[in-house]
């Protein structure tokens, strides 16, 4: 049974949906999904790396190269050929619109009321349902004992769309992305007081959290990263 395909995030939308040639009035149309024209925004306007992209989006690396390649040949083929250009559709989540966030599922890595650092070895998270910007309900779940890689299928089975937590691996970051999962690492305290930090978008994490000095296939039971020098860059 084929894996369901989770909504690309989209963090800005464009603002003019329409463009093209002033002196041709009955051009063709070419449209640029809302999907491709975030891959533009974040590739060649602010300069991330597709790997970053990936993240910013959600998806795989893969599935982003795809969806660049689809946008640059739309833009080559309407400034090439004189078509109008408009932006809409694609399958796609706005996740900072004007007025608050749409409805989606948040998984904070939890402990005792704090966000626990180490994602692999979390054995509890705290789960918020989110409507029109605002939590509705929570509830606090328990892993089964379920820990590095099988964590993000645990999270896709649960249908959530963003993870906060302390430490993560790259490995970690990577089955995220390809399971359509936007992660915010590198955050620590409050788990409640983070996932209102996120929803008024003043959420302090760390983009490039990794702990690739530990290697991505250890095991190791200190209770904290800040125990062996990482600080908040904890391991998988």
């Amino acid at each position: 049974m084929a894996r369901p395909c989770k909504k690309r995030w989209v963090c800005s939308e464009p603002r003019c949906r329409r463009f093209g040639p002033s002196d041709v009035s009955n051009a063709e149309e070419v449209i640029l999904n809302l999907d491709e024209y975030e891959c533009i925004r974040l590739i060649d306007y602010e300069g991330l790396e597709q790997e970053q992209c990936a993240v910013q989006m959600g998806v795989a690396r893969t599935t982003v190269q795809a969806i660049y390649k689809s946008a640059r040949r739309k833009l080559a083929d309407s400034l090439v050929n004189a078509r109008h250009l408009r932006i809409e559709g694609g399958d796609v989540v706005m996740i900072m619109p004007k007025g608050g966030h749409i409805n989606m599922r948040i998984a904070v890595t939890y402990e005792d009321g704090q966000i626990f650092q180490h994602f692999g070895h979390t054995q509890m998270f705290k789960i918020y349902d989110v409507e029109d910007g605002k939590v509705v309900a929570s509830q606090v779940v328990d892993t089964n004992g379920q820990g590095h890689g099988a964590l993000a299928g645990f999270l896709f089975g649960g249908n959530v769309d963003v993870l906060i937590c302390g430490g993560i691996g790259g490995g970690a970051q990577m089955a995220l992305a390809q399971a359509g999962i936007k992660l915010y690492g590198g955050v620590s305290g409050s788990a409640d007081a983070a996932v209102e930090a996120f929803l008024k978008q003043e959420l302090a994490y760390n983009p490039d959290v990794r702990c690739d000095h530990h290697g991505e296939g250890h095991d190791h039971e200190h209770g904290n990263c800040g125990s062996h020098g990482c600080g908040n860059h904890g391991c998988h």
